[in-house]
This record gives structure tokens, sequence and C-alpha cells, in this order.
């Protein structure tokens, strides 16, 4: 007899547990999905009725998955008549893994997270995977600094980013971007381009998905290695050969109480403790401290975000500062590098955008009530883009700063100038081509 197995996730990792474990496996029955708003705001707003298409839920889901509200869970479990709830998102404490646990095992379902070897695959290119204790981190500036230093070697890098999969799921299956048109013809959202278009303008090709076993087998043909862009503090989907992991002094202490980044802490090879040149000196003391005691193998290294723009469109302007979406929403960070340029840059004031804000920006900024002086660059549909457009326009600012790592202007239409910000991680002590050089034997670089 088949078990009956909810997955709660966040359109994402829950997708790929599914098609790793369950999907072809006649002893389970994954009889449906949760998503929860609080994490990647807007991707399934307008779907009530969504399911994770048959296309992709293979031969024993002919008509697919249904996708309910995390706010469902209890009545889904009585039915469904569910076994077993599988927890599959990230970027959430330990506390509150273990509320959803007792949400479970309180309707008398058992309650289970899938570990590294359920869930791995294994390529047939070496793979460096970056991932972190939080998200907004540095992931992606680590990432293409590996790439840069591997094409530096002669060596052939192709960026693997864990899903985002906001639009079609059966087209985005596998996803291909090797160029700014590409990312163009996707209609992606602004967190997709956050995530590509940096790569991109770097010279790598990218790929994302749905299906990473067949992102993994597009990827193969292409690379002599694989860089893993983790997404959030998620754990890497491929067996990694060299692991390094992000951690943030600004937020000190979460490296050991967030899930799952606590076991990416754990399983690293290198731990970069980032973002030093702004942090204070306890926090950077705390992190390196916490990362000693929980990871004695792991090499710790130190390193500066270092950010730059153009100061002349900032220096005595009114802005308004636009971040990075998920660091300062779920990533609970209160800002990022376009704050810290507008500051550094002498701005005459930093606008508040919360008296501006209108539609979903309204309630995202009421909702995470940390933000002040910063608005996420949400973008997940076009109504979404134009209230930001609209927003923009009600602070009448004389510039936009733009710490999101993307192309801003190439997505918003508005009268002032865009400043974007750009930001590179600077290591100390040792570079990531001598990383890559420790670790050459395993990645075929002899």
């Amino acid at each position: 007899m088949s078990r009956n197995v909810l997955i709660m996730g966040a359109a994402g990792r829950d997708f790929h547990d599914f098609n790793t474990v369950f999907r072809d496996d006649e002893t389970y029955n994954v009889v449906a999905f949760t998503h929860t708003e609080t994490q990647n705001v807007g991707e399934l707003d307008d779907a009530p009725e969504r399911r994770y298409p048959a296309e992709l839920a293979g031969d024993l889901y002919t008509d697919g998955v249904p996708i309910r509200p995390e706010a469902e869970l209890e009545q889904l479990v009585d039915e469904y008549g569910v076994d077993t709830v599988v927890f599959s998102y990230s970027d959430v404490s330990h506390e509150e893994v273990m509320h959803a646990a007792s949400r479970a095992l309180a309707e008398g379902a058992g309650f289970h997270i899938l570990g590294p070897d359920d869930i791995w695959l294994d390529a047939s290119v070496p793979v460096v995977a970056v991932d972190a204790v939080r998200t907004g981190c540095g992931k992606s500036g680590v990432s293409r600094a590996i790439a840069d230093a591997l094409d530096g070697r002669g060596v052939e890098p192709v960026v693997v980013r864990e899903p985002m999969p906001y639009g079609d799921l059966v087209e985005g299956r596998v996803q291909r971007f090797g160029s700014l048109d590409d990312i163009d013809a996707c209609n992606v959202t602004i967190e997709e381009r956050e995530e590509y278009e940096q790569h991109v303008e770097a010279g790598h090709v990218v790929y994302a998905g749905v299906d990473y076993a067949d992102v993994l087998e597009s990827s193969e043909d292409e690379a002599d290695v694989i860089v893993c862009d983790g997404g959030n503090n998620e754990l890497p989907f491929f067996a990694p050969d060299v692991h390094i992991v992000l951690a943030d002094p600004h937020r000190a202490g979460d490296e050991v109480s967030y899930h799952p980044g606590e076991t990416n802490l754990r399983t690293a090879d290198y731990v970069v403790i980032n973002k030093e040149n702004t942090a204070t000196a306890d926090g950077i003391r705390e992190v390196e401290r916490n990362v000693r005691a929980t990871n004695p193998d792991a090499r710790v290294v130190h390193a500066d975000s270092v950010v730059t723009a153009d100061g002349g469109e900032i220096e005595g302007r009114r802005v308004l500062v636009v971040e990075d979406g998920p660091t300062v929403t779920h990533g609970d960070a209160s800002y990022g590098a376009g704050l810290l340029s507008a500051r550094e840059h002498g701005a005459s004031e930093v606008i508040d955008p919360r008296p501006h804000a209108v539609g979903s920006l309204a309630r995202i900024l009421e909702s995470y009530d940390h933000l002040e002086d910063v608005l996420p660059a949400m973008g997940y549909s076009d109504e979404q883009v134009d209230e930001l457009e609209e927003t923009v326009r009600n602070a009448e600012p004389d510039a936009v700063v733009s710490g999101t790592p993307h192309d801003l202007s190439r997505v918003i239409d508005v009268d002032v100038p865009v400043v974007r910000v750009r930001y590179d991680v600077e290591t100390k002590g040792v570079t990531f081509d001598e990383i890559l050089g420790e670790n050459a034997a395993v990645l075929g670089l002899d």
C-alpha cells in the first residue's frame, strides 16, 4: 500500500524532491504540494488552480499534482489522509521548521526532510557548488568569480542556477541563457534577471529549469566544470566536488539557526565570511567562532563586498533605493548595496518608499515592517512591474539607486536616472583562482 505524501514547498526545491525521490516510486502517492506566501512573493498569487503539470509529473500522475496554499495544511492532511509531510523549502529558522513539524504531527501525520544523499544528482563533470547560510550573502558574486577564474585557466565553465519556476513549468523544464536576448525572450521575472544577467554579461552560459536531471544532462554537454549558483540558502542539487559556503556577519548567528543553511555550513569545504568591510568586528568574530565550532575542517576565507556606482548621479540628490527583493524580504536584511552606495556617495536624502508604494508593493512593505529606506525590486508579473514604476514616479526622486544584480533600467521605464550598483567579492589572503588550484586534481585542472 502506498503512503500518501504532502510536500511543503516554495516552487523550487519541492519540485526537485518530487522529481528525484517520489515521481516514479509506486510506494508513495504525492497528493499535493503546498506553497507559501512568505517566500518569493508573488509567484502563485494569481493561480489558485495551479498544478504541477502531468508532463513533468510522470506516468503515475496523469492529472498532475495540485498546488495548494500552506495555510490549508491541516485541512489537506485530513482531506487526503496524509501519512507524511515532507518539508522542502529554504531560508527558514529552525524554530519555523519545528512549527511546521508540530502542525503536521498534531494532525497525526509524520514529518520528514530529505537529505543530500536522497536529492543530489551525480554529474559526469566536476562540480563547484556555491551556497550560503542565508539569502543575500553574495553567492552569485562568488559564483561569477569562480567562473571567471576557470575561464582564465582555459576551462569552460557553465553556471547552473537553482530553480525559479514562475512561468510555464513545461516550457521551463530546461532553460539555457547565453545572451541578454535569450533572457528577454523568456519574459522572465525581475528575480530571475537578478540571478542570470550578471553571469551572462560576464560571458558565461547559465542553465536553470524545473527538472534538474534534464538540466544536468544539457549542461554537461557544454561544461568542463559546472558552477552551481545556489538559491537562497538551499542545498546544492548536484553532488559537489568542492563546496563553498558564504556567511554574512551583518546577520551573525544566523549561520547556526537557519535551515538548511546550517547544513551547508557543516558540509562546506570553504566558508567565505563576506561583507567584512561594512560589518562590525563583533559580528565577524561571532561568525568565525560559530564556523570553527561547527565545521572545524572548513577553511575560513575572509572577504569584502566591494561596491561601485556612478557617484556623480547620487551626490546631493534625493534618491529612491531599490534593493534585491529576496534579500530584503524573506532574507530579513534591512538594506543592501544600494543603500550603502547612496550613503557613501552623499545622497541628500534617501526617500522612504512606504508613503509612495502602490498595490502589492504597499502590501509587501507593510508585511516586512523592517524595511524603511529601501524598496524591494519586485517584478513577478507585468502588473507588479507597473506598480514598481508607479511607486518610483510617486516618490519623485532625482535618481533611482538600484542595488539589484541586474540592469533595472532594462525593465522599468522612468524619467529619472537609474544608477546601477555593482558589487564584487574580494578575498583576503587567498584568491579564488588559488582555491581552484588547491583542488586542481578533483576538478581536472592538472
